[in-house]
C-alpha cells in the first residue's frame, strides 16, 4: 500500500492543479490514497529546504510530490513536481487534466483564504486553551532538570493539560537557564506550551498556577550559626510572598522542596502571604522518601515500587520518624503468593527492624503517592495547631485530606509529641 503525498504554496497554481488531480484518482481509483501539506507561502522556502536535505532529494519548484509505501517505513520515493506527476498519472492511470491557467489561479487565491481562515481558526481554538503555568524558584539546582520531564509529560497533571514553565533565579545563573530551557526545547514534549528563563524578581510569578519553591542553603555551621541560616530563609520567604500574592492567581498552589528548611519555608511563606490558601501551601519529601523506599527494598530484595504506606511523620529536613506499622509490600518473593493487589505486612518481613531504624542514621519515610506536609489546622493527632508537620494525606479532585482514621499506637504518640515540640521551637 501507497500514500502520495503532496506539498506546495498555499497561492501556487501549480500547486492547486496538482492537488484536484490527486483528489480525481482518489475519488476514482480503489488504491490511491493522498494526503497534502499545505504550506504558507512566506514558509514554503525552508520548509522545501529541510525535507529534500532530510531525504537527499533535488527539487526547488512548486509542489513537490512524492510516494510513502505505507507498510515499510523510510524515506519516500520523490515524484518530482506538477509536470511529473501529470506524466505519472496519463502513463499508469491514462487520465489527463485539462484544467486553464485562469482556473488553476482562482482555485490558488481560494486555496491561500482557506488555509488562512484554518490557521486563524487553529490559534484561536489554541488560545483557548489555557496552559498551566508552573513557575521554579532556584531552578539553577541540579533537581530541577529532572524536574521538567515529570511536569511537562503528563505525569503529574495529566495528559490533557498543556503547561508553561517559568525558571526564576538570580543573574548569576542566567547562562544556567538558558541551557536548560534550550535543551527542554530539544526534547519536544507534546504537552509543553513554552518554557523561559526569569531573572527579574519583580516579574515573578505572573498568573503563576503552581509554583515550586527549590531555594536551599548550604548549612556549614562552622561558618555561621543555625539561627543566621534560619534569617537568611525567612528573608528569601520576605521576597517571594508578597510577590505571590500580588502576581500569581488567586488560587495558586505553592510547594516547598529542597535538602534544608523545607517545612520552615512553608511556615514562612504562609506567615507573610496570609492572602495565599493556607491549605495550599504544602512541603514535600519525595527525595527522602525515594531513597527510603530504595533502602527498604534493597534490604527486602525486591521492586522499590513494591513497597507501600510507610509513613513520616514530623520535619522532612529536621527530627522525623519512621513509621512501618502500616507499611505493605506488592509482589514480594516469598512463601505465599496472590493476585498483583495481594500484599504482605512489611514488619512480618523485617526480622530485625530495631537494627532497620539504626542502619538509616536518620528517619525518613513514607510512600502512599504523594508525601506531603501541610497546617494541621485541625489539630489532627493531638499534634499544635498550625505548624507544618508530616502526615499521611489523601488526594482527591485536586485536594487533599487527613487520613485521620489511621491508628496509631502510644509510643508513636509520644514521639509525635516530641517532634511537634521541636518543631514549634
Amino acid at each position: 500500500a501507497a500514500v502520495a503525498m503532496f506539498t506546495g504554496k498555499a497561492n501556487c497554481p501549480y500547486y492547486a492543479k496538482a492537488e484536484l488531480l490527486a483528489d480525481y484518482l482518489q475519488t476514482n481509483l480503489p488504491n490511491f490514497r493522498v494526503h497534502k501539506i499545505t504550506q504558507h507561502p512566506d514558509k514554503w522556502e525552508q520548509w522545501l529546504h529541510d525535507i529534500c536535505e532530510t531525504n537527499g532529494w533535488e527539487h526547488r519548484q512548486c509542489p513537490i510530490i512524492w510516494r510513502e509505501l505505507l507498510d515499510r517505513g523510510g524515506k519516500g520515493q520523490l515524484l518530482g513536481g506538477l509536470n511529473d506527476f501529470l506524466e505519472y498519472a496519463q502513463r499508469y492511470y491514462g487520465i489527463t487534466s485539462m484544467m486553464l491557467s485562469e482556473e488553476m489561479s482562482d482555485i490558488a487565491e481560494e486555496n491561500l483564504q482557506t488555509y488562512l481562515e484554518i490557521v486563524k481558526e487553529n490559534e484561536e481554538i489554541k488560545s483557548l486553551i489555557k496552559p498551566m503555568q508552573i513557575w521554579i524558584t532556584s531552578a539553577s539546582v541540579p533537581i530541577c532538570y529532572h524536574l521538567i520531564p515529570l511536569l511537562a509529560n503528563g505525569e503529574v497533571f495529566g495528559m490533557a493539560t498543556e503547561v508553561s514553565i517559568h525558571l526564576l533565579d538570580t543573574d548569576q545563573f542566567k547562562e544556567i537557564l538558558r541551557s536548560i530551557v534550550m535543551e527542554t526545547e530539544d526534547m519536544a514534549f507534546p504537552l509543553l506550551r513554552s518554557i523561559s528563563e526569569h531573572t527579574k524578581m519583580d516579574q515573578a510569578f505572573i498568573d503563576a498556577d503552581v509554583i515550586i519553591v527549590l531555594d536551599d542553603v548550604l548549612l556549614n555551621l562552622e561558618v555561621q550559626s543555625l539561627e543566621n541560616y534560619i534569617r537568611e530563609v525567612s528573608e528569601i520567604c520576605q521576597v517571594y510572598a508578597p510577590l505571590i500574592e500580588k502576581n500569581a492567581k488567586s488560587e495558586v498552589k505553592v510547594i516547598s522542596s529542597g535538602k534544608t528548611f523545607a517545612n520552615l519555608k512553608a511556615t514562612m511563606l504562609r506567615t507573610y502571604g496570609p492572602s495565599i490558601r493556607p491549605e495550599n501551601i504544602i512541603a514535600i519529601a519525595t527525595p527522602w522518601e525515594s531513597a527510603a523506599k530504595a533502602m527498604l527494598a534493597r534490604k527486602l530484595n525486591m521492586n522499590t515500587a513494591g513497597v507501600k504506606d510507610v509513613i513520616v511523620w514530623g520535619n522532612i529536613t529536621g527530627s522525623n520518624y519512621i513509621d512501618l506499622s502500616h507499611a505493605k509490600l506488592y509482589g514480594y518473593d516469598c512463601a505465599i503468593w496472590g493476585p498483583p493487589n495481594f500484599h504482605r505486612p512489611l514488619l512480618n518481613m523485617i526480622y530485625d527492624r530495631y537494627k532497620l531504624n539504626v542502619d538509616t542514621g536518620e528517619d525518613v519515610i513514607r510512600n502512599n503517592v504523594f508525601c506531603h506536609f501541610f497546617p494541621s489546622s485541625s489539630g489532627q493527632f493531638c499534634i499544635p495547631e498550625g505548624i507544618i508537620f508530616s502526615m499521611p494525606v489523601r488526594f482527591q479532585n485536586g485536594n487533599w485530606e487527613v487520613m485521620t482514621e489511621l491508628e496509631i499506637n502510644e509510643t508513636t504518640q509520644k514521639v509525635l509529641g516530641r517532634l511537634s515540640h521541636e518543631l514549634v521551637q
